[in-house]
């Protein structure tokens, strides 16, 4: 992925400001790209994509991350109301919307609350602490997913105690299969990886803690009631012990709306290894 075409803040109703990046023609179908853990505005994907496909893609920093304002206390409701107010302040008409790993329950709140038009769920951050997975978890994701539960004041500050731009790439290297390493390993895509992480925690890792505490608890909304198209995508050899554990099958039956695309060849890094199915998938729900 090149470098954003455009870079901007916009000022929330409560004077903070959200940071984020564009990339494809500013008069191009909108696209709101929910990024992973502990990365950035800066990471975009699709490449030449959005630009033939007539793609407006747009990447947002969360509250505390990268350029955004912190927002202490925020859930993912919140989330949504900033949002809204981005798309207003911005023309952005009929958006649709990528979660990617963390980002999956961003995106999907959008959807709840009728913000987007579609949803592209990518190597997806499942509920974790939903009773489905009660028996399902590595023993450390279980061990986050309980912290959160008895005390999550106490659990973001142990994750912010943690989190670090070295220590998180350390992670997902360490704990990702061959297919995703000689993505991520790549220099020119470590390079932009890297700088999207040190990006967002440019001001420390209080935003990371917080998305982290989101995505460990349980979700504010029923994924029953989205009524909008949701893909789900996952690659088979997906080994991230916070992605779904079920690859998105449980999820699937959840939504109403929801299609399944379980890709045999790939693991987490699907995102940029299928960006071209992904977004034509996406935007043709809008046609």
């Amino acid at each position: 992925m090149g470098e954003p075409a455009r870079l901007g803040l916009t000022r929330l109703l409560d004077g903070r400001v959200l940071g984020w990046a564009e990339w494809g023609p500013v008069d191009g179908a909108p696209v709101l790209l929910c990024p992973g853990a502990a990365t950035s505005r800066w990471l975009g994907f699709g490449g030449g994509v959005v630009d033939s496909a007539g793609i407006r893609l747009i990447s947002v920093d969360r509250p505390g991350l990268g350029a955004s304002d912190p927002a202490p206390g925020r859930t993912l409701s919140s989330w949504a109301a900033d949002i809204r107010h981005l798309f207003q302040e911005r023309s952005l008409r009929a958006p649709s919307a990528v979660g990617f790993s963390q980002g999956a329950p961003f995106a999907l709140a959008l959807a709840v609350d009728g913000l987007v038009n579609a949803v592209a769920v990518v190597s997806g951050s499942d509920e974790l602490a939903h009773a489905r997975f009660a028996h399902s978890l590595p023993p450390q994701v279980r061990d986050m997913v309980d912290a959160v539960a008895a005390d999550p004041d106490a659990a973001e500050a142990s994750f912010a105690g943690f989190g670090s731009a070295d220590a998180l790439w350390d992670l997902i290297i360490t704990t990702s299969p061959e297919a995703d390493r000689a993505v991520y390993t790549d220099p020119v895509f470590q390079h932009a990886f890297r700088r999207a992480m040190d990006e967002a925690f440019s001001q420390g890792p209080a935003g990371y803690a917080r998305d982290t505490v989101l995505a460990m608890g349980r979700w504010p909304f029923d994924p029953a009631d989205i009524t909008v198209p949701v893909d789900l995508w996952y690659g088979q050899q997906d080994t991230s012990p916070v992605h779904s554990p079920d690859r998105g099958e449980s999820l699937t039956r959840m939504i109403p709306t929801a299609t399944r695309h379980l890709v045999p060849t790939t693991a987490g890094s699907l995102l940029w290894t299928h960006a071209e199915a992904i977004l034509h998938t996406l935007t043709a729900h809008a046609r």
